[in-house]
């Protein structure tokens, strides 16, 4: 029987490398949510701290960092971020962070790893940080409100990225 069953999984392309063991899956998952969140998790905690209902420490307790170009943040960003640009990383993050408050980096979205690099370099100058998954796009497209030079935006949420009439995707 265990070797049909194995048969089986080498053609399974899901199965063909055995899931990890719970113990290794919860190492990698932990990390992953210690080094990630995700646009409603964000969006959440600035709406609780802007309504007052963040904690009581006058604060969501993070800063939010677009490390995208001018012309970018121009474009549309999260309300409330600070514009520091990778590149300018090394020589603004001092003037701008504080190291006590944890860092949300994001860029574009998915397909772009600004938000990596612009975390790589906080870390390396001793912040906290996280990367903010699917980054500015997705901040659009689950309908949350944003700022362009021209003021304050929202957009219909995507139905493929947040659920049609309810307050969150309930994960």
């Amino acid at each position: 029987m265990k070797s049909s069953a194995l048969t089986r999984n080498t053609r399974n392309p899901v199965l063909r490398v055995a899931p990890a063991s719970p113990a290794a899956a919860v190492a990698h998952f932990s990390a992953s949510l210690a080094f990630h969140a995700d646009v409603s998790d964000v969006a959440a905690a600035l709406a609780a701290d802007s309504a007052g209902d963040g904690g009581g420490d006058g604060g969501p307790g993070f800063v939010v960092v677009d490390s995208r170009s001018t012309e970018s943040w121009d474009q549309g960003h999260v309300p409330g971020a600070i514009h520091l640009p990778t590149a300018l990383i090394p020589e603004q993050a001092g003037h701008l962070l504080d190291r006590a408050v944890p860092v949300v980096t994001y860029c574009w979205g998915p397909g772009c790893n600004g938000a990596t690099r612009a975390a790589l370099a906080l870390a390396e100058l001793g912040y906290q940080v996280k990367e903010m998954l699917g980054g500015f796009e997705y901040w659009v497209r689950e309908g949350f409100e944003f700022e362009t030079w021209e003021g304050r935006e929202r957009r219909a949420a995507d139905p493929l990225t947040a659920p049609v009439g309810a307050a969150d995707c309930g994960c």
